[in-house]
């Protein structure tokens, strides 16, 4: 990925890069702003041994998650909605789910199989900085967590994610088939 600062709205710097997203079986490029994420800022921090604190799975297991919810329409109103007709008397949504397209009600199914696995322990962590691309500082604020414990648990939530979406796969004729010792026969009805 190939990087590039621009100065953006208001003097903030953004931090352009290009990555390859597959997009209806084709690899396609687009440009990025790495700073967006908080995702992306960690991503790029090295732990002690000089390595990537996240890996790219964890990485993108929670870009996976903000996807999802960005497409399901998770996203709450924070004005009016004025895309309704005025005639029509209806400003409110008791049919809101009626008007999702296929896309994202899919996404939103994605999205709760995902903070199903991630239980509820790790699912607002998760939500706070993937979706609503809150700062590490202010979720610990938030939460009343000690400081520099939010690093951890989004850590380990990421790496939950990431199991979710890529869950390992085992070879074939490993494991436990049967609890039976060698040569062992069950006997039904006797």
């Amino acid at each position: 990925m190939s990087t590039a600062h621009k100065r953006g709205p208001k003097g903030l710097a953004r931090e352009t890069g290009f990555a390859q997203f597959m997009i209806d079986g084709s690899q396609r490029m687009a440009a990025v702003n790495l700073n967006e994420s908080p995702l992306g800022s960690l991503m790029r921090r090295k732990d002690k041994s000089g390595s990537a604190y996240l890996s790219i799975e964890e990485f993108n297991a929670g870009e996976r998650l903000r996807a999802d919810f960005t497409a399901g329409m998770l996203m709450q109103r924070v004005s009016s909605n004025w895309s309704a007709a005025v005639s029509s008397g209806r400003r409110g949504a008791p049919d809101a789910l009626a008007n999702l397209t296929d896309h994202a009600l899919a996404a939103r199914q994605r999205m709760e199989k995902a903070i199903a696995a991630l239980g509820p322990e790790l699912s607002g962590v998760a939500i706070d900085i993937c979706c609503y691309l809150k700062g590490l500082e202010q979720v610990e604020m938030e939460r009343q967590w000690p400081v520099r414990s939010g690093k951890l648990m989004l850590k380990t939530a990421l790496a939950t994610l990431a199991r979710h979406y890529n869950p390992p796969v085992a070879a074939r004729g490993q494991g436990i088939r049967h609890w039976g010792g060698e040569g062992y026969r069950p006997v039904i009805g006797g």
